[in-house]
């Protein structure tokens, strides 16, 4: 592309033929930006399915598929969604996302590491795909990660998920660099430069608004509400230490933060407003506690909301102080899958469980290798609370949520070294309306 301005034009359309098309504009594509388009629409009837479309000149767009959420007072129906996270090209295909798009689905949240930060193989990884030269070197500059976009986004299987469903999106750590905070990093100290050619390319290449947070809330009649969180940008550097280490009194310090205090004051005055009957946080880290080596030590994973009691505690008064309803949280990043009770306070195991955790395994990264299993499997017998764990299987979650209760299925491929491979339910879970924690279907 030539670096001017040129207009795309846009439509909107009650059918995927476009007989009827009920909006249409034109937006500027800017250099500055990549050339990307972020449109807004504006006045479509609420709870139904739309499609969309872009022209330049004379190439048009596979045509997309979206929905509008209900409306504000409406009770009752139902919400349909997977959650996902966790796609590193070189680590596998895409299978899942294969499947998905094959589904009858209401929405995607996708909860971080949509890229990863590495430098791409030559015979690209698992994929066994010869990738060109420039891609050898990790991300440094804004054109390099543009590139590494590109790159993921070629996936057709993905490509059809980001056509057939609206996603919601947030980012975690490899968006930039591993285990940041803020914008420090253990190793490469300040990232800031780093972060704001990451940040952008991230906001070129995603569905998101014009001008937003990277948090946002979602309302889906009174059924639901998801709230979906920016655990990277406001962060406090570990009080106790980067990744694995012992526990500290510096978590409980009052001025550490996972959040940054003004997203957790729109946080916590979203729960207070919400009429919801299920009210879901999506989370790019774990919230629940994973001991690592019970009664001998308190070692824990400071990465994840472990690294910050404080602040998790705060979080658990407010869903308990606000009265919020059916509090449940949906989590990326691990690799792995567990499912967990959420007690109002992890330093008294006998305290209430106030909420329900399903942390959803990877789309890709680890491909098919055994990794977690064998390191976390044996923590499990410390954590009570984790009602099921498993660690080496790729696929993601899909949840179903209706007035009495919220479903959520394992979904889990078989390998992703081929794009065709079969998909199957592995585990079932049920979380009833006013009965925190989930049972196994």
């Amino acid at each position: 592309m030539p670096r001017v301005k040129v207009p795309v034009e846009w439509q909107v359309a009650t059918d995927e033929r476009f007989r009827r098309i009920v909006a249409h504009g034109s937006a500027w594509a800017l250099p500055e930006l990549a050339h990307s388009v972020h449109v807004e629409v504006n006045g479509l009837a609420p709870d139904r399915e739309w499609f969309y479309r872009f022209r330049y000149r004379n190439d048009i767009s596979p045509v997309g598929r979206t929905r509008t959420t209900p409306a504000l007072y409406k009770s009752g129906g139902a919400l349909a969604f997977a959650f996902a996270s966790c796609q590193d090209w070189a680590s596998g295909y895409y299978p899942s996302y294969r499947h998905m798009a094959d589904d009858d689905l209401d929405l995607v949240v996708h909860l971080g590491d949509y890229v990863y930060e590495g430098g791409i193989p030559a015979d690209g990884g698992y994929r066994k795909t010869s990738t060109p030269d420039v891609l050898r070197k990790a991300p440094q500059d804004l054109e390099r990660w543009r590139m590494q976009y590109a790159l993921f986004k070629s996936d057709l299987d993905l490509q059809a998920a980001h056509a057939r469903f609206p996603w919601l999106v947030t980012w975690d750590d490899h968006e930039v660099k591993n285990d940041y905070a803020g914008t420090q990093q253990e190793h490469a100290g300040d990232i800031t430069e780093l972060r704001a050619a990451a940040y952008q390319a991230w906001y070129e290449h995603q569905p998101v608004r014009l001008r937003s947070h990277i948090y946002r809330r979602m309302r889906w009649g009174r059924l639901a509400q998801l709230d979906i969180l920016d655990g990277r940008q406001y962060r406090s550097v570990p009080p106790c230490g980067w990744g694995e280490a012992d526990a500290c009194t510096g978590g409980y310090a009052p001025d550490v933060t996972m959040l940054g205090f003004p997203q957790e004051k729109w946080l916590f005055d979203g729960f207070a407003a919400s009429a919801a009957r299920w009210n879901i946080v999506g989370s790019n880290v774990m919230v629940g506690r994973l001991d690592h080596d019970g009664a001998s030590g308190n070692r824990l994973w400071h990465d994840a909301w472990d690294g910050y009691p404080a602040a998790r505690k705060r979080l658990t008064d407010a869903w308990v102080n606000h009265r919020v309803s059916n509090p449940v949280v949906v989590t990326g990043d691990w690799h792995s899958t567990f499912v967990n009770d959420i007690h109002r306070d992890f330093d008294r195991p006998g305290s209430p469980v106030v909420a329900t955790e399903f942390v959803g395994t990877s789309i890709s990264s680890n491909g098919d290798g055994e990794v977690y299993g064998p390191y976390y499997g044996p923590m499990i017998k410390y954590n009570p609370h984790i009602k099921f764990f498993d660690g080496d299987r790729r696929g993601y979650f899909r949840c179903t949520v209706r007035n009495d209760q919220m479903t959520a299925d394992l979904q889990i491929v078989s390998t992703v070294s081929r794009r065709d491979a079969p998909e199957s339910t592995f585990a079932s879970f049920v979380v009833e309306s006013g009965k925190p924690g989930a049972v196994k279907a």
